[in-house]
Formats: structure tokens, C-alpha cells, sequence
């Protein structure tokens, strides 16, 4: 096995451990705790991150990869009609939320106080954004986006109503099923943004 190999395959088992621990004990979890779970010195952890931040913007950066979510949703945004569109991107972000609930809802719950987490969250949730601009973006350039939104404040809403607070109070909170959530953000989103 080549060095770069081994060290890609250090980073990626640094990433699952990671991801393993912040979802069992939370994301305030520490260098060394890592270092341990992986069976490498914390300097080996800074060697392949940085930092904690360089750590945890990669965990969550490692995820969008594995679970393709950019690819799937560009493949939805292919869809020619616009309620299809948006109920398939709209799948597609929500069952990634599914995935990524364990550790997002404890970044979002550290992020007031811990900077890397709130610079992992932000890096996130701004390519989250950036997705739902590219779909509104499409219901604009074929006029069928109501006229009372600009671009940014549709993107904005879904964004709003799609984020991972809303989907834990409607499944983890009030114990909608994540079709039950899926079908009814999808019914309402369409009712309001759609002509």
C-alpha cells in the first residue's frame, strides 16, 4: 500500500471514528478522545486536520461525499416539470437530514459557544443554502415561482422550512413519521412558492 493511501486511508478512519463518537456523546468531544477511539497520537490528528475545526468541517464535508447528496440533487434538478423538481429535491435534502441528524443537532446545540462548531455548521449550511437557490433559481428562469418572492427569500424559506430544526420538531418532537414530514413539507412548500 502506497503512503498516500494509508494516509487517505488514516483521514477516512479518523472521519468515522469521529462521526461515531459525536453521535453517541456529542460533538464537545475532544482531540485526544478521538486520537484514542483511532489509536493515533492527538499530533497525528493535527497533522491530517489542522485543528478541531479542520476536523469537524471535514467530518461533515466526508458525509455530504459519502451520502452523494450533491450529486442526487442534481440529478432531481433535472426533473423538467417544477412540482416534480421540488418534491424530489425536496426528498432528497430530507432524507439526508435523516443521515446527518446525530451530529448536526449537536453542532447546532454547541454552536452559540464552540467556533468550530458554529464554522462547521455555517460551511454547511451554506452549500445547503446554495442548493436551494439552484432550485428556486429554476422556478424563476421558467416563471413559475409566485411573484411575490425574490430568488433569495424563496431560497431562504425553504431553506427555513427544510433545515434539520424543523424536520426534529415535526419527527423527534411531535413523532411525525419522516414520510409524514417529507409529504407535508412538500404539499405546503409547493402551495407557496409555486404558481
Amino acid at each position: 500500500m502506497s503512503n498516500l493511501s494509508r494516509s487517505q486511508k488514516s483521514h477516512e478512519e479518523i472521519l468515522d471514528a469521529a462521526w461515531t463518537l459525536i453521535s453517541r456523546r456529542g460533538a464537545d468531544i475532544s482531540i485526544a478522545e478521538i486520537a484514542q477511539a483511532v489509536g493515533m497520537t492527538r499530533q497525528s490528528i493535527y497533522v491530517h486536520f489542522g485543528s478541531r475545526g479542520g476536523l469537524l468541517i471535514a467530518l461533515v464535508r466526508r458525509t455530504d461525499a459519502r451520502e452523494r447528496i450533491f450529486e442526487n440533487f442534481a440529478e432531481a434538478l433535472k426533473e423538467p416539470d417544477a412540482l416534480k423538481r421540488l418534491n424530489s429535491c425536496l426528498n432528497v435534502w430530507l432524507n439526508f437530514v435523516t443521515v446527518i441528524h446525530p451530529v448536526a443537532r449537536d453542532l447546532i446545540r454547541l454552536k452559540s459557544r464552540d467556533t468550530d462548531a458554529r464554522n462547521a455548521w455555517e460551511d454547511r449550511m451554506r452549500d445547503a443554502h446554495n442548493l436551494f437557490e439552484q432550485l428556486v433559481t429554476t422556478f424563476a428562469d421558467e416563471q413559475v415561482l409566485k411573484p411575490c418572492w425574490t430568488i433569495q427569500q424563496a431560497a431562504d424559506y425553504l431553506w427555513a422550512n427544510c433545515s434539520v430544526q424543523t424536520w426534529e420538531l415535526l419527527i423527534v418532537e411531535r413523532g411525525w413519521s419522516h414520510d409524514q414530514a417529507a409529504e407535508n413539507i412538500c404539499r405546503s412548500m409547493a402551495q407557496v412558492l409555486l404558481k
